[in-house]
């Protein structure tokens, strides 16, 4: 949306929308937010070398981290890893505290924040195998290769201080550790539950329930906050990652099964069109080549008639965003008509973003 200038609310009052009176009192309201919006801005994360030195600095610190367990453990053993994870914690919740409260920084305070949350599980880690709960030849990097029901107290206490420290915080980065963690957990809760996590079909049965729960709650998060910060990016990309993946991965030995997927993968991405998630889109764009390429190698690999229908239907599609773009006002208020109130507000503060 591009600023509105005084030249603007001149022309509005030369052709009899506003008063001069109500054009001198919108400027002077849109000064006020001019001069308010640095704080807002820098506030808002964005592709500027400022903020990329922010998150590249904080990339930099999580491996760090862990370089510096393995060191320390090998040197002074576990209980060192336990004080070292704990004192850095302790240092970054302090760090955040400092530039949220005394600076205002948003962005340095929100990755501090991350990065306590960050040292949670390794923390943990740390402590159950000082006590015992590990084998002694179980590294922590393979907290993040491999699935193992253990993983599951780490986790837990991932989710309890990450939520605590976001319910203070309240900076949307601090939801990145806790989706990952909530996508973890999706893949170590089958050995739990089921005693085996070699089994592929209830594993991708799981992931997908649980992708889909995850969605469900990003949705909500949305709803509920839709005029605030972007509180659900994390927790919609983690969310279709587990649900289409677990989707992806289950087999149908019918024509009509992997149809449906097809449809499915093009829901997704009217969906996210809708309410302004790309994540969606994109996922769903790659399921849908992923059965065009079926298709093409596997069903029509032989037949000249294939390329022919494949343009037909690309080049409808295109027709139909050509009549989309032309009657977009209309049909969008039509839609919008139908869309519970949260909904159309959700979508429409996503539209000016």
């Amino acid at each position: 949306m591009q600023p509105i200038r005084r030249e603007d609310l001149e022309a509005a009052v030369d052709a009899g929308i506003l008063t001069s009176a109500q054009a001198d009192r919108l400027a002077g309201f849109l000064g006020g937010r001019a001069r308010a919006a640095p704080q807002e801005d820098q506030a808002r994360p964005r592709f500027s070398f400022v903020h990329v030195l922010y998150y590249l600095g904080g990339m930099i610190a999580i491996g760090a981290m862990s370089l510096f367990m393995t060191i320390s453990w090998a040197s002074y053993g576990p209980w060192s890893g336990v004080v070292f994870s704990v004192a850095y914690g302790v240092l970054f919740i302090a760090l955040t505290h400092y530039f949220h409260e005394r600076k205002h920084f948003a962005v340095p305070a929100g990755i501090m924040a991350t990065l306590a949350v960050v040292m949670v599980p390794l923390a943990i880690f740390c402590a159950q195998y000082a006590l015992g709960y590990w084998e002694i030849d179980r590294p922590y990097r393979d907290y993040h290769k491999y699935i193992d029901g253990r993983w599951l107290m780490m986790e837990l206490g991932t989710l309890a201080i990450g939520l605590t420290l976001f319910w203070r915080y309240r900076f949307p980065f601090m939801l990145m550790p806790i989706a990952v963690t909530l996508w973890y957990m999706s893949m170590d809760i089958v050995p739990v539950l089921f005693g085996d996590w070699h089994d592929w079909e209830v594993r991708k049965f799981i992931s997908l329930w649980f992708g889909l729960g995850m969605l469900l709650v990003a949705l909500w998060v949305d709803l509920r906050l839709r005029f605030s910060r972007d509180y659900a990016f994390w927790l919609y990309l983690f969310g279709v990652l587990a649900f289409w993946g677990g989707l992806s991965l289950m087999r149908s030995g019918s024509e009509l099964g992997k149809f449906l997927y097809c449809m499915v993968n093009v829901a997704m991405i009217l969906f996210g069109a809708a309410i302004g998630r790309r994540v969606f889109a994109v996922f769903g764009g790659l399921g849908v080549a992923g059965y065009l390429s079926y298709l093409s190698w596997r069903v029509f690999r032989d037949s000249l008639f294939f390329p022919v229908w494949l343009s037909a239907i690309g080049l409808a599609i295109i027709w139909l965003g050509v009549l989309w773009q032309k009657n977009e006002a209309r049909w969008s208020a039509a839609v919008r008509g139908v869309l519970p109130g949260p909904l159309r507000e959700l979508i429409e503060a996503r539209a000016v973003r």
